[in-house]
């Protein structure tokens, strides 16, 4: 059974993957007021005013939600990309699967910002966390879980070591890196 924080954050990833999705929150940020029918740019006017008003007052809970969640350390935001964790410890498929399921994927820093980020989570609950990252075909060449080459890395010294043997990557409560087998269990934190 989910507790009450992770079926929030379930709901809210939901809510703005569907905000995003139809383009009626684009630029969001800070908690606004209930914006009239100019405040849903990308809608065509040819929507019935009680459809405006009705997304209006959802994107408004939507900012309402976010903020709570944020000032209770829930979720973090970082660019346009927003963290949370479930706090959870679990193998790397597993973990990889509970982000999918909300419709996220495992959080994977591709810079120096989204690395601190995804660190303050890691502190906040002491625990190593696995990232969406993975060794690729070619034994000690690391990639992001979409296999696209990696732009950017925070390797702990004399890391990578695993010579093939450790296919997936954590990070340390420091911030930096290091492969580690797969069957491990780490914190999940999930990247919206």
């Amino acid at each position: 059974m989910l507790s009450h924080s992770s079926s929030i954050l379930i709901a809210l990833a939901a809510l703005l993957m569907t905000c995003h999705a139809l383009s009626i929150c684009p630029g969001i940020s800070g908690i606004p007021g209930i914006p009239g029918r100019d405040g849903l740019k990308g809608l065509p006017d040819s929507l019935p005013t009680e459809r405006h008003t009705a997304l209006a007052s959802l994107k408004h809970r939507l900012l309402r939600l976010e903020a709570v969640l944020a000032l209770n350390g829930k979720i973090r935001k970082v660019g346009k990309k927003m963290l949370a964790s479930n706090g959870k410890n679990v193998d790397f498929a597993s973990a990889l699967q509970s982000c999918e399921e909300v419709g996220g994927t495992l959080a994977a820093p591709k810079n120096e910002e989204e690395n601190k980020a995804i660190m303050d989570i890691v502190k906040q609950y002491n625990q190593y966390a696995y990232l969406g990252i993975r060794e690729g075909e070619t034994s000690g060449q690391f990639q992001y879980i979409n296999g696209m080459p990696l732009n950017y890395s925070n390797w702990h010294q004399h890391e990578p070591d695993g010579q093939g043997k450790e296919k997936c990557v954590e990070m340390y409560t420091d911030g930096t890196w290091n492969d580690k087998k797969c069957n491990m269990y780490r914190l999940t934190i999930c990247e919206f």
